[in-house]
């Protein structure tokens, strides 16, 4: 029996239009031109990516970086509406005719466009995982009461939820979060020490960008989808596993409770997971899909993961179980630590002690409100800014 697809034209508002997944997404989107209308984007600074995007997505609404890259495009394309900040990316994700928001955004900017997408009953297809780190207790109480459906974007997280499908909460023993050990998998602590930025930004399996690059290489990347993944799918902690898989051919599993493994497998193709979040729960061929025949892989590997070498995924476990603004204080600090990496302001393992120490240094006594863990957000930032100014590269 032929079955007819019956997907309609999908409106999407697509947050980080330039980064690795926002140029994923572009590939499914123009893959489909019939089904995928992109209605508003936002990127950062990236003029040239940026343009392109424009012109190839003819969108309503454009929110960029600053003011001069919103008059110098204003400009160039006079039909279209732009805005500025986080002002800009919160009416990307509010525009009246947007369905599904693709937030590809990284950081912790994600956060305000998600909530106000959620509040006006816009399906969230989330590939930004501070949205949940930050403040998962929010998010997915306002998810709820909106009757808002967020289906996870990263390859770990897609692989899970495609996983669940079908399951009984009760059946599921396990999550299995696959970790392909980034660029440094090889290396002992002591090698770390003189690891370089060009050194980092060389990952074995993924093409990404620098920010997340740097953070699968300390498994700080990790650790944030530990911590998405117990707010996504409901699980304790203690029922979270990360293995080490250098192949990154599964992309994640799930154990039942009679000893059954369930596995998603496949390439290391961002387009998969992002389309099946803007089809779920149909799916699609992928156009020009890369080459994958299991019958051409040897071997598939899976090691313990050791949690002294990678201090940063313990710490995540550490601060998922505090609760409260200790995931918040945990990421805050990282998204300075790392992007100081990048800029060349401190050395690598400066990274991990500063991650450390702003958790120890923060004390949690009473339960915070989201605007109380906001605040935190922006307060760490300024603390290990100013720790950064007054030691400088160790």
């Amino acid at each position: 029996m032929i079955r007819v697809f019956l997907f309609t034209m999908k409106k999407i508002a697509l947050l980080g239009a330039t980064g690795s997944i926002g140029s994923s997404t572009v590939a499914v989107v123009t893959a489909y031109p019939e089904l995928f209308q992109v209605v508003s984007l936002t990127f950062h600074s990236n003029y040239e990516k940026g343009v392109e995007v424009i012109e190839q997505l003819q969108p309503q609404y454009v929110g960029v970086g600053s003011e001069s890259m919103k008059i110098k495009l204003a400009k160039r394309f006079p039909k279209v509406e732009f805005g500025v900040g986080e002002e800009g990316l919160v009416k990307a994700a509010t525009l009246a005719e947007a369905e599904v928001v693709l937030t590809a955004v990284s950081g912790s900017v994600g956060l305000a466009p998600t909530m106000a997408a959620i509040a006006l009953g816009k399906d969230i297809a989330l590939a930004n995982k501070e949205t949940l780190v930050m403040a998962g207790q929010w998010v997915m109480e306002a998810a709820e009461k909106n009757n808002v459906s967020i289906v996870p974007v990263d390859s770990e997280h897609s692989a899970i939820f495609q996983c669940l499908e079908g399951q009984k909460k009760e059946n599921v023993k396990e999550l299995v979060v696959t970790a392909s050990g980034g660029s440094f998998r090889e290396l002992t602590r002591e090698e770390l020490k003189y690891v370089t930025l060009e050194q980092a930004l060389k990952h074995p399996n993924w093409s990404m960008g620098k920010k997340i690059t740097i953070d699968s290489a300390t498994m700080m990347n990790k650790g944030l989808e530990v911590i998405e993944a117990h707010w996504l799918f409901g699980t304790d902690y203690d029922k979270i596993k990360v293995v080490l898989h250098k192949e990154s051919i599964v992309h994640s599993m799930i154990v039942l409770t009679d000893g059954a493994y369930l596995a998603q497998l496949g390439p290391s193709d961002m387009r998969e997971p992002i389309q099946y979040a803007l089809t779920y729960p149909d799916r699609l061929p992928i156009k020009d899909e890369k080459s994958f025949d299991l019958t051409q892989i040897s071997q598939l590997n899976f090691e313990t993961m050791d949690f002294d070498r990678f201090p940063m995924l313990a710490l995540a476990y550490t601060v998922g179980k505090k609760g409260g603004a200790y995931p918040t204080v945990y990421n805050a600090a990282n998204e300075i630590a790392a992007t100081s990496f990048i800029d060349g302001k401190i050395s690598y393992l400066q990274i991990e002690q500063l991650v450390q120490r702003a958790v120890e240094n923060y004390k949690e006594t009473t339960e915070v409100t989201l605007e109380e863990v906001i605040a935190i957000d922006k307060q760490t930032r300024i603390i290990v800014e100013r720790w950064i100014k007054e030691e400088g590269r160790l």
